[in-house]
């Protein structure tokens, strides 16, 4: 179970954390991704970091804003948004990849429940 939270309204310019706790299985062994989607929209990859925190992958979107990292021992994945621009507004959801190298920005057959987050202009 991946559980999401963190979300909410901030102006264009400001900072969330993201946070997604995993339970119930040795997701400290799994990747872990951050997707979103936005109203209309398909879901799209946003970020992605393997079992041990040491590689990540970013989408061009958010790349250079955003900081994905993981806490093995509270079995929790972040997301760490900067410079939030009003394009950034979807809900976001945490997914896990038993593959515990991978950086896919696919193929994660475990989601969490989505969190909101909304930015204003």
């Amino acid at each position: 179970q991946l559980q999401a939270s963190g979300g909410g309204l901030v102006q264009a310019g400001g900072s969330l954390r993201l946070s997604c706790t995993a339970s119930g299985r040795a997701f400290s062994l799994y990747a872990l991704g951050w997707f979103r989607q936005a109203p209309g929209k398909e879901r799209d990859f946003v970020a992605a970091i393997n079992w041990r925190g040491s590689s990540t992958r970013y989408a061009d979107s958010v790349k250079g804003r955003s900081t994905i990292s993981r806490d093995s021992a509270k079995n929790t994945v972040y997301l760490q948004m900067n410079s939030l621009k009003p394009e950034d507004t979807a809900v976001y959801y945490c997914a896990a990849r038993n593959v515990p190298r991978s950086i896919s920005n696919e193929e994660y057959p475990f989601w969490g429940q989505g969190t909101q987050v909304t930015v204003s202009s």
